[in-house]
Order: C-alpha cells, then sequence, then structure tokens
C-alpha cells in the first residue's frame, strides 16, 4: 500500500483562535505582540492586518499608527503549544498517526484511511469543512511524501491532492524555500537565480551538494520520494499494536448505541487475538466526541483473556460514567497490554480448579473493577529473607511464583510494611521483655516464643540481625517483636512491633 501524507497549516491559528472566543473581534484587524531585545513586536497577525500592511516583526507602535482601530492581544507561546496539541488529539479521528509540526501545522498519516470518507478528496474536503465551521482558514495538501504534502500546503493551491509518484510535477513550479531549507539557503539560491526547484532537479546531485551543502540535496530526495524521512511523525499519541477504530455514520448519544460501539469493537479485537494466541490484560475504549471532548472507560484482568463476553461485562460497568455530550463520531478499543494466552483445553470429567479456573478469574475482574484494583490482591514468595521484604504483589493470576514459600516459623496474620519502633521494660539476655508500650498503651507479656534470628542480607544493606520473639499479653493479644543485634545494655538495644495477630 503507498503511504500517504496530509499537511495542515492554521495560517493564522492564533488570531483565529482569539477571535473564536471574542464576538467583538470578527471583521476587525487582529495582531498579536511579544515583547523581543526591548521593544514590543507583532509576533502574528491577521489577514485585514496583513492587508494593511502589518505582519510579524512589525513594531507594535507602529502597527498602532499605521491602523488607528487596530486590535491588539499579548502572545502566549505556551498557550499555543497547547492549542495546537488539542488540535492534534481531536484529529486522531481522522488517522491513528497525528503529529505536531510548529509552530502551526500538523502532519497526518492518512494511508487506509481515506475510503472511510468515499475517497481522498471527500476526506479533505470533510477536514476543510469542519475547521472552517470553527472559524480556522487553513490550507491543506496531501501527497506520497512529507514533504510534497507540506510544500503544496503551504506553497500550492488551498485544496491539493498529488498522486504518488507524481511528486516532481507537483513541486516544480514551486519555491526551494518549499524544500524547508534554511532561510539563508533558500536567499542564496533567488539570488543565484533559482526561483523554481524544477531548475534544481536537472542539476547532479553531487553538483548540489558540493555547491549548496547536504541540507538541499536530502530534502530534494525526501520530497521526492527517493529516500525514507520521518523526522516529522513525532505522534501526538504513541499509537498501540492493538488498536481497533469504528467511525459513526451518525454521531451516538445514548447508553444503548455506546453498548453496541464497544460489543462491535471488542468483537473484532477477540477475533483478531484468538487468531494470534493472545490475550489482553488492559483494554481501552476512547470516545472522541463533537465538541472534541474525549471519553474513556478502562479495564483491567487478572489473567489474559480474548473473551469478548466477558470484557464486555466489565466496560458495561463504565458506560453510566461516560458523558456523549452533543455526540460520539469515533470509538477506538486499545489493548494496552497484550500476552500469549492459549485457551485451556476443557477435560470431559475433571473441572478445573483454583487459579486456573476461568469463572474464578472472571469474578476477580468483575470485582476488582467495581471496587477497584487495589481491593484485591495476590502476593508471591519473595526469594530474602527479612519479612518485609519474602512477599511482592502481583495482578497476574497466571503468574507462576520463582520459589516456594519457606516459613520455618509461625508468622503474624498481618506483617507491617515497616516495623514500628516500641519501649520495653526488664529485658533479660535471650528472652523476650516482661512489658512493651506501644503508643502510650502498656502490655504485659504473659506467654512468649522464640527467638528466631534473621540475618541481615548483606548484599543489600548493613547492619544488625534481629532476633524475633511472638508473644502474647493479658489480653490475648499476639504481638511480633524482635530486638535490633546482640542484647546489651549500653546503649540499650531498640525493639520494634514487626507483625500482630495468629
Amino acid at each position: 500500500m503507498q503511504q500517504r501524507y496530509v499537511s495542515i497549516w492554521f495560517r493564522y491559528l492564533k488570531t483565529d483562535w482569539h477571535t473564536r472566543r471574542a464576538a467583538e473581534l470578527a471583521g476587525q484587524p487582529l495582531v498579536l505582540y511579544a515583547p523581543q531585545q526591548g521593544r514590543m513586536l507583532v509576533t502574528a497577525a491577521n489577514q485585514l492586518a496583513e492587508d494593511k500592511g502589518i505582519g510579524a516583526g512589525t513594531v507594535l507602535a507602529d502597527a498602532r499608527a499605521m491602523v488607528p482601530a487596530l486590535q491588539v492581544r499579548p502572545d502566549d507561546e505556551a498557550l499555543f503549544q497547547q492549542v495546537l496539541h488539542r488540535f492534534g488529539v481531536w484529529f486522531i479521528r481522522y488517522s491513528p498517526v497525528v503529529a505536531l509540526h510548529p509552530p502551526d501545522g500538523l502532519l497526518l498519516e492518512a494511508t487506509g484511511c481515506t475510503h472511510l470518507w468515499g475517497g481522498e478528496d471527500k476526506y479533505l474536503a470533510d477536514i476543510t469543512r469542519r475547521l472552517h465551521e470553527q472559524g480556522y482558514d487553513i490550507r491543506l495538501a496531501m501527497a506520497g511524501t512529507i514533504g510534497a504534502a507540506w510544500a503544496v500546503a503551504h506553497f500550492g493551491s488551498s485544496h491539493s491532492i498529488v498522486l504518488s509518484g507524481h511528486e516532481a510535477q507537483a513541486l516544480g513550479s514551486l519555491p526551494p524555500s518549499a524544500l524547508r531549507i534554511d532561510r539563508p539557503l533558500a536567499e542564496r539560491l533567488h539570488k543565484l537565480g533559482f526561483y523554481r526547484i524544477a531548475q534544481l532537479a536537472g542539476i547532479p546531485a553531487a553538483a548540489l551538494r558540493r555547491r549548496f551543502g547536504q541540507q538541499l540535496v536530502q530534502q530534494l530526495r525526501c520530497a521526492y520520494g527517493y529516500q525514507p524521512c520521518h523526522e516529522g511523525l513525532q505522534p501526538v499519541v504513541a499509537p498501540v499494536a492493538y488498536q481497533q477504530r469504528l467511525p459513526c455514520l451518525e454521531p451516538i448519544a445514548t447508553a444503548t448505541g455506546i453498548e453496541i460501539a464497544m460489543r462491535q469493537l471488542l468483537q473484532e479485537m477477540c477475533a483478531r487475538l484468538q487468531q494470534e494466541q493472545k490475550g489482553l490484560r488492559t483494554a481501552c475504549v476512547k470516545a472522541y466526541r463533537l465538541d472534541g471532548k474525549v471519553e474513556e472507560a478502562s479495564v483491567q484482568l487478572s489473567r489474559p483473556s480474548a473473551d469478548a463476553g466477558h470484557i464486555m461485562q466489565l466496560l458495561a460497568q463504565k458506560i453510566d460514567g461516560m458523558a456523549p455530550g452533543p455526540g460520539i463520531e469515533l470509538f477506538t478499543l486499545e489493548a494496552g497490554q497484550v500476552t500469549d494466552h492459549h485457551p485451556q483445553q476443557e477435560q470431559l470429567w475433571n473441572e478445573a480448579s483454583g487459579l486456573t479456573d476461568a469463572q474464578l478469574a472472571q469474578l476477580i475482574d468483575r470485582l476488582a473493577n467495581r471496587l477497584g484494583q487495589q481491593a484485591i490482591q495476590r502476593y508471591l514468595p519473595a526469594e530474602h529473607y527479612l519479612p518485609e521484604r519474602s512477599v511482592r504483589a502481583t495482578t497476574d493470576l497466571a503468574e507462576q511464583p520463582a520459589s516456594s514459600w519457606q516459613v520455618p516459623h509461625p508468622r503474624p496474620l498481618n506483617i507491617l510494611r515497616r516495623p514500628l519502633p516500641i519501649s520495653v521494660s526488664a529485658p533479660v539476655p535471650d528472652y523476650p521483655p516482661m512489658l512493651f508500650k506501644l503508643q502510650g498503651v502498656v502490655h504485659r507479656i504473659v506467654k512468649a516464643d522464640g527467638p528466631e534470628r534473621i540475618e541481615q542480607e548483606w548484599w543489600l544493606q548493613d547492619g544488625e540481625h534481629r532476633d524475633y520473639y511472638y508473644v502474647e499479653d493479658e489480653a490475648g493479644h499476639r504481638y511480633w517483636l524482635f530486638r535490633q543485634g546482640h542484647y546489651r545494655t549500653h546503649p540499650p538495644n531498640r525493639w520494634f512491633l514487626h507483625g500482630y495477630g495468629g
């Protein structure tokens, strides 16, 4: 399939943006200004101001003298970077790969997208219509290379389609500056009489390189398609490998319509996953509204799955939180995390059990997506001696432990992430204390078991060993205490509470 690119140039992005938000600016000459080298200079002007001889670089005081009724606004470069970025996200409805081309342009990779609009001409016409309705003056072009699309959009007609392989003919009449070369080089070429790109096309590349440098030759080759150039394609939203798109013939504004769209996307996605013997762990549905806002619904699974019905049950719980607003025109389904998934063969007599049971996994998914992922935890043993490092959490039911559980002595039901310091009285060598105080409450010990010595992991940190005691107080509550290091009186040992219960 031949590559197709679209370059979109917002001719008056900044002034059009202000005019949309202030009705009194309509039909008025407008400029934006910013301080430069101690003077206020015009940084952007609308067409009415340009018709009166005011453009970027004009001193603001001179511009006001030329047009007393001139409307002025301060420029904000950071603001318009955000505006251009929002346009990039909005344009995902036309292509999954949208890149910014600062300060006032976008690049779209339209390969395989135009048939959804009935062809390239209708594709560009729809973009033009939508942006004109929003009040933006644009020029755009489609070509087989990024360089050709940009050149024709900025120096050609306002609505151009260059057929693949015809880039040389489309670029021939344009000035060399359309190749996106440095301004000094463009001025040098102009002084030497090179007014059209066609004049450069017949000169051998070696001669051009020797006379004008590598940049001119490289930009010519990229624009003609003689070598691939993807310097402008840094997507606003990185495309994922597993994504399904569903454009809507009419805007969707009901929960039933959203559910139907989700179900169709899931069926297409799961059919692909089953064919490739893969399953998804995370799924995110994005709904692109007519007003530019994006609604999202995402779910996370405890094990890879390609079961469209189960995943739909999880997503259905999120529909009420999606506001369609004036209507949704595009749905996308992204599988952010995909892993190998080989469906288990069903047994005739014996039923699956334990963590491999598909019904159990689906139950965990429903609970986790309703209550929150933090409400359900699974722990696996970790190869460490210190209790706080001996377990690790996982959200994958299919993950197998790297080692078996090693518990030579009883452990409390609750182990603290960080031991709490306590104060003790009447300690005896190799014996637990008679009582200890925790948060102002005194606990008198009536039963104890220990000690259990656990050494520090010298390859991770230095420190003294720990002597653990399992104790019970007068109220029957059990605690897991430890002394840091060998028994000593000066300075006294430090004691900690590390767990309770059991």
